[in-house]
């Protein structure tokens, strides 16, 4: 089906082209007679106006840039909280994925090729240095990942309060009645390190002893049925499903012989044959939040925090229950 364009408006219209886009454009210089006759026609052909080429001949392109890990459902969670936090404003998204095979560096210089105004990067890996340098280029608001004041004061920050919402996990599960509550940790993963800090500040204020594991999965689960914990606090939920899976398929009860909770709320934890406790982290106030960051940083707006730390909530679900 052939586009339509200015020129078919004008010809249904009765008007000139420059008419047209002067209605389009919303500026003074149409009468409301001839206004009413355009708006009409281009309703009539169905026309719609390529706002992506009017922003680029105005230099503005209104993108917003995300570059986000396909393999991290959370981030499928932010992505769909990032896309209602434009809905209704001249801001539009252009993704670009990190993967095994597509370093993140890669996606971000798609995306400065595309000409964007400011980049949400979520859950970053890369050192601090280089998004102070990347900051420098263009305005950058980092989402889920905290970073260390002064190392990277350019750059915004937007993150759920991830060592107490460890604190949370364990706490829940000390109520609950488990005395030996295991850390399942993301390693280097952004956050992780807070979440190991939250895990050991509140076991070790119920009078217990911090126990952490790492590495692949099949080593930590051979580990974790050597001597089966009471709990497992898992690193996010996608670890805690894979964790609850196979404990399972070994003839573990969850949440009979053992309790596990996850972090992130995301989709999967509240799937029926996964029912997951988890700390939930706000992805609609995280996204909102990034979005304001971003604008007001482009716009060059006052009194923007360099940091938002947004509290999580506990949901508790059908992985855990009293000892």
């Amino acid at each position: 089906m052939q586009q339509v364009t200015m020129a078919d408006v004008a010809a249904r219209a009765g008007v000139s082209r420059a008419l047209v886009s002067i209605v389009m454009r919303g500026v003074p210089g149409a009468s409301p007679e001839n206004r009413e006759r355009v708006l009409r026609a281009a309703a009539e052909l169905d026309y719609h106006p390529d706002q992506r080429a009017r922003l680029l001949g105005s230099g503005r392109s209104r993108t917003l840039g995300v570059v986000h890990g396909l393999h991290e459902p959370f981030h499928g969670d932010l992505l769909e909280a990032l896309y209602s936090a434009v809905a209704g404003t001249p801001w539009r998204l252009a993704l670009e994925p990190r993967g095994r095979t597509r370093a993140e560096a890669a996606a971000v210089r798609a995306l400065l090729d595309q000409r964007v105004e400011a980049l949400l990067l979520l859950g970053p890996t890369a050192p601090a240095a280089d998004l102070a340098q990347l900051a420098a280029r263009v305005p950058v608001v980092v989402l889920a990942r905290s970073l260390r004041a002064g190392r990277a004061d350019e750059v915004g920050v937007v993150r759920t309060d991830d060592e107490a919402a460890a604190r949370t996990a364990v706490e829940h599960l000390v109520a609950l009645g488990h005395r030996r509550i295991v850390h399942v940790h993301g390693g280097r993963a952004p956050g992780a390190a807070e979440r190991r800090a939250g895990y050991r500040r509140a076991v070790t204020a119920a009078g217990l002893t911090p126990e952490l594991k790492d590495g692949p999965d099949h080593e930590v689960v051979d580990a974790l049925l050597a001597a089966l914990p009471d709990a497992v606090l898992a690193f996010n939920d996608e670890a805690a499903a894979g964790l609850l899976h196979t404990l399972r398929a070994r003839g573990v009860a969850v949440p009979g012989d053992v309790s596990v909770v996850g972090f992130d709320d995301s989709s999967v934890a509240a799937l029926p044959t996964v029912s997951l406790t988890t700390v939930g982290q706000d992805a609609d106030r995280l996204a909102r939040l990034a979005v304001e960051q971003a604008e007001g940083r482009v716009e060059g707006a006052t009194g923007v925090q360099r940091e938002v730390v947004v509290p999580p909530r506990l949901v508790v679900r059908g992985s855990t229950r009293a000892r």
